[in-house]
C-alpha cells in the first residue's frame, strides 16, 4: 500500500488535468501503467450473460493490443472487464469506492488480489473507509479521468455507468457504447448514449481506430487484391482454436492486413508495393 499526493511525479498526468482531481491516491500495484493508453469499460451490475461475455471479449482484445483496461470492480460488467484483461495476459486498473484495504463486493476477493499483483488498485478514500453509496458516483470521475475513452456495455436508464459517461464527456474523453438487446430495459441507457452521439462500438478494433491506434497507412503506387474468409476457415488453416484464431484476426486488423466486412466474414488485403 502506498499514497501519492497530487503534484508528485508519480501522480497520473491525465488524471491531474480533470476538474477537482483527488488530493491523494491510495494504491496497491504498479502506478506506472497509468502512463499507458487506458480505456475504461463500465456497465450494469446486474448484467446479462451476453453482456458479461461481451465485456470479457472486448477487454481481452484491448489488452492483447496493449491497452490498459480500467473499471470500478463492481459486480457484472466491471468485474468481467477486469477479468477479461487479466485472462488475456494484459493489465487493468480498478478504482475503488472504499479504502484500499476494503474488498467490495466481498465475492471479488480473488479478483482484488489478482489486480493488486498484476495491475493497479486505486482509491481516493483512506484506509478503513467502508462501502458507502455516495462514494461510488464520486469515484467515477477518477475512472474516466484516467482514461482516453469510456465504453459503456449494457446499462439501464439510471445506471451509474451513465454518470461515468457524462463525466467523461465533461472531461473531454471519448464516449462510446456497445448496442445490445433492450429486453427488460437492460440496455436502454447505452442506447440513449448512442442517440446522443456516443460512438458505436462492436469490437476492440472500433475503439482502437477511433483513438488512432494501429491504423495502417498506404503509400503511393500501391494496389490491393482481396480474399474473403471466416474465423472458422482461418482456425482450420492455422490449426487454432476459434478463440485463438479470432485473436490472430484482431492483430491483423490492427496492422491493416485484413478488415471486417460483416456477417462473420473478413477480407485479407494483399498490398503489392510498386505494382502498376
Amino acid at each position: 500500500m502506498d499514497a501519492i499526493r497530487r503534484g508528485s511525479p508519480r501522480f497520473p498526468a491525465l488524471l491531474a488535468e480533470i476538474p477537482s482531481p483527488p488530493d491523494t491516491l491510495w494504491i496497491r500495484g504498479d502506478v506506472s501503467i497509468c502512463a499507458r493508453t487506458v480505456v475504461a469499460i463500465v456497465g450494469a451490475r446486474k448484467a446479462s450473460r451476453a453482456g458479461v461475455a461481451a465485456a470479457e471479449v472486448l477487454a481481452g482484445d484491448l489488452a492483447r493490443a496493449g491497452i490498459v483496461v480500467a473499471s470500478g470492480l463492481a459486480r457484472g460488467i466491471d468485474s468481467a472487464a477486469h477479468a477479461g484483461a487479466l485472462d488475456a495476459g494484459g493489465t487493468t486498473i480498478a478504482v475503488l469506492g472504499t479504502g484500499i484495504d476494503q474488498i467490495y463486493p466481498p465475492e471479488n476477493a480473488a479478483l482484488f488480489e489478482r489486480i493488486a499483483s498484476l495491475g493497479l488498485l486505486m482509491t481516493e478514500f483512506p484506509p478503513g473507509v467502508r462501502p458507502y453509496m455516495g462514494n461510488f458516483p464520486r469515484r467515477n470521475r477518477i475512472i474516466s479521468g484516467l482514461s482516453r475513452a469510456v465504453v459503456v456495455v449494457e446499462a439501464a436508464e439510471r445506471s451509474g455507468s451513465l454518470i461515468t459517461a457524462r463525466l467523461a464527456a465533461e472531461q473531454g474523453r471519448d464516449v462510446m457504447a456497445m448496442p445490445g438487446l433492450t429486453a427488460g430495459g437492460r440496455n436502454r441507457g447505452a442506447h440513449a448514449l448512442l442517440k446522443d452521439g456516443a460512438k458505436l462500438v462492436e469490437s476492440a478494433v472500433d475503439i482502437l481506430q477511433e483513438l488512432g491506434i494501429g491504423q495502417a497507412h498506404g503509400g503511393c503506387g500501391e494496389t490491393q487484391e482481396t480474399v474473403e474468409f471466416t474465423v472458422d476457415e482461418i482456425a482450420a488453416e492455422l490449426k487454432l482454436a476459434p478463440g485463438d484464431a479470432l485473436a490472430r484476426l484482431l492483430e491483423w486488423e490492427l496492422t491493416g492486413e485484413i478488415r471486417r466486412i460483416g456477417s462473420g466474414r473478413f477480407i485479407r488485403t494483399l498490398i503489392a508495393k510498386g505494382r502498376k
